[in-house]
């Protein structure tokens, strides 16, 4: 076909700037200090990936305290992975890297002394072990940080694991002594 380059050519420097492009979205977590927007930007043009936007929402704050980043870059398909890895192994914090990779919602609700067993351990336990994001966390603490809490957390998840990543979060509240709540699956609300 044309001038496209035919297979096997992967090796061909022209084969990845001739058309080989593809946009993504990288969302990602920072902590608000001076050069951490550069540090999680370098990895990816190291990586062979060209910035095409940055959205920083310094007036937005996560569940964990962090600033919200969304950073839309364009880079060969077959090296958007290492684009992801340069960035994980520099420390920073990925929220969800491409467009497909959360296509679920789920929403679970943890009862117990959540701020005095670490609430924050209890979300990066959730992000790593259950592979989810926390999107949005409501805390309620009616007895104070020392009593019975309860926390509501919406949670992306990879469509079809949602069986998976309810069995992890129960794991982790067994740990941490705390009663999960979970959604009714496999129906509309």
């Amino acid at each position: 076909m044309g001038n496209a380059p035919e297979s096997g050519d992967e090796d061909d420097p022209d084969a990845e700037t001739d058309g080989g492009l593809r946009a993504y979205t990288v969302r990602l977590e920072l902590v608000d200090e001076p050069g951490e927007l550069l540090r999680a930007l370098a990895p990816i043009a190291d990586n062979g990936g060209n910035l095409l936007s940055i959205h920083h929402e310094r007036g937005n704050i996560t569940p964990r305290g962090h600033i919200p980043v969304e950073v839309d870059l364009e880079c060969p398909p077959d090296r958007f992975d290492d684009v992801v890895e340069g960035l994980r192994d520099a420390g920073v914090n990925i929220i969800q890297a491409g467009a497909e990779h959360y296509g679920e919602a789920i929403s679970v609700v943890l009862v117990g002394n959540l701020v005095e067993t670490d609430l924050s351990n209890t979300l990066s336990r959730i992000e790593d072990e259950a592979d989810a994001v926390v999107q949005d966390l409501s805390l309620a603490a009616p007895e104070g940080t020392n009593g019975i809490s309860s926390a509501r957390a919406r949670l992306a998840i990879d469509s079809g694991r949602s069986g998976d990543v309810l069995a992890a979060i129960r794991s982790i509240g067994t740990d941490k002594d705390l009663t999960v709540v979970e959604p009714l699956l496999g129906g509309e609300a």
